[in-house]
């Protein structure tokens, strides 16, 4: 075999089975090895930050790596969006990008970047092969980097690609996460115990089922409020889970929500930071004099850190939690024009059990979060890093990791537009995702912070950084182009009829919502 074949067969015997890819010369080799080794999928993204994003959403709901196969610096440049967003999630992701023939390196070609420099923006491991001899061995040290909940980015020159390999492909051991540190849980225990106003502050796998049900066992030990950041990896929700309130985005409602606590535990994440820095505000919304403590790790399991705080507080177990687990409320179908509440409202009411949510929808997806948590169980995934279009890549990668799931990607037009490529692949894959598209046709969010700044009435010449009305986007005529049934809705009973049949029916829709 040839040095791609070892490293896709290293890829494929350590369990990935889906390709996000768009490639070219420089990855010819591993595009003709993918004939002889077919335990792995390919799917082409037509723009780069689609595959990333795609690899991003894979991640996050099967919790271990696919692979993201750009080309060259260009096409890894046009994809560091979103794997921003992924680093941001701690999402384990195998980035592999080909590189010049390693004697053609130095000749400056078109094409040439300096591709170590941009992983390092983004990467948690990175590494350049060097010999065709260790091709499968730097293959297996990226995955088992990958799922420490990482990317892990391997730069592979394209002569060594062709180079013939004669060693065995290497097993990939799955990395073993680190034991709770006793003093921090013990330390935790103190702390909570300490004043009547506490709060556990979550990200990462504490937001999913066990860590949550540990979480509900703390709260019923020590009352403390449980919350998660503002934009959360993945978070479990529904009747039957413990629920979690989110922390705002602005930093005004933030600081008044978290004031009135005396001590903070954190897992899962680092202390909250405020999205950007605003005059006369503090870049964290946790005042400076009260007590923060973070009891887990990068190397530690955020759950079993709280499974370990819940036992060290003599909490009781999971099946004792009674009214700390949500109850079971779906919202009626409202009636009328569209609004962000009624059409938030209207997606609460009718998604299934088992649904994903992958919200991208900014502004106009605020109502949404506080519904879920009574709803029939289901999957909530949001952006992470800010860099938007997020949305559309990110739910076509969960559609792949769970095909037996209806996926509804909550999307803001403005940022939709940056990855609406995303449909193509969609509809090539056959796959299950609606697409809400929440149009208001502009970039509203640049609104509100003019509002913000006290200016009430912006000139016109402003307001051509945030219009997205001349000319309106045709999103129907756009999705059908790319392969996507698509319509547009102005009524609550419109979005309910159209959502019904997107569900009902097999393959990806799009609903624009004229908000």
């Amino acid at each position: 075999m040839n040095g791609a074949e070892a490293l896709l067969k290293t890829i494929e015997t350590a369990g990935i089975d889906a390709c996000f890819a768009n490639a070219g010369t420089t990855e010819m080799p591993m595009i003709l090895a993918f004939d002889s080794i077919t335990g792995i999928r390919p799917m082409l993204g037509l723009f780069e930050g689609v595959c990333s994003g795609a690899a991003d959403g894979y991640g996050r709901l099967k919790e271990k790596p696919a692979l993201c196969l750009l080309h060259l610096g260009p096409g890894l440049a046009n994809g560091i969006a979103n794997l921003h967003n992924a680093r941001r999630a701690r999402t384990p992701l195998l980035n592999v990008i080909g590189e010049h023939a390693s004697w053609h390196v130095d000749a400056d070609a078109p094409l040439a970047m300096d591709i170590e420099s941009l992983c390092k923006t983004f990467s948690g491991w990175q590494r350049t092969v060097r010999s065709v001899e260790t091709i499968a061995r730097d293959t297996a040290d990226a995955i088992e980097a990958s799922l420490r909940g990482q990317i892990a980015s391997l730069i592979v020159p394209c002569d060594l690609q062709w180079k013939e390999y004669r060693g065995d492909i290497p097993a990939v051991k799955r990395p073993v996460p680190d034991p709770p540190d006793r003093r921090a849980i013990e330390s935790a225990a103190a702390m909570l115990k300490s004043s009547d106003r506490t709060a556990l502050v979550m990200n990462g796998r504490a937001l999913r089922r066990r860590g949550l049900e540990a979480a509900g066992r703390i709260k019923a030990a020590a009352g403390c409020d449980l919350f998660c950041i503002n934009f959360p990896a993945y978070v479990d929700r529904g009747a039957g889970i413990v629920p979690v309130a989110r922390v705002p985005y602005f930093p005004e409602p933030a600081a008044a929500l978290l004031a009135p606590y005396r001590a903070v535990v954190l897992a899962g994440t680092d202390e909250p930071v405020n999205f950007f820095g605003y005059e006369g505000q503090r870049s964290n919304p946790i005042a400076p004099g009260v007590p923060k403590l973070r009891i887990d790790g990068e190397a530690q399991d955020a759950a079993e850190t709280l499974e370990a705080l819940a036992d060290e507080l003599g909490a009781p177990g999971g099946d004792a939690l009674g009214t700390i687990v949500a109850g079971f409320k779906v919202p009626d179908v409202p009636s009328g024009t569209l609004t962000p509440e009624t059409a938030c409202l209207t997606l609460a009411a009718l998604q299934p059990e088992g649904a994903i949510i992958m919200d991208e929808g900014l502004t106009a997806g605020m109502p949404y979060f506080p519904l879920g948590a009574t709803l029939a169980p289901h999957s909530y995934f949001m952006l992470t890093g800010g860099a938007i279009g997020q949305g559309m890549p990110s739910a076509t990668g969960a559609s792949v990791a769970c095909p037996d799931r209806p996926v509804i990607n909550l999307q803001a037009d403005g940022s939709a537009m940056y990855t609406v490529q995303s449909l193509w692949t969609q509809a090539q894959g056959g796959m299950n995702v609606t697409t809400l598209i929440c149009s208001n046709r502009s970039y509203n969010i640049i609104n509100v912070e003019l509002q913000r700044a006290g200016i009430s009435s912006a000139g016109p010449r402003v307001r051509a950084f945030t219009d997205l009305g001349n000319p309106p986007i045709d999103w129907p005529s756009l999705s059908r182009g790319l392969g996507v049934p698509g319509v547009t809705v102005e009524t609550a009973e419109d979005l309910a009829r159209e959502l019904r049949r997107a569900l009902e029916e097999p393959g990806p829709h799009l609903i624009e919502m004229i908000l």
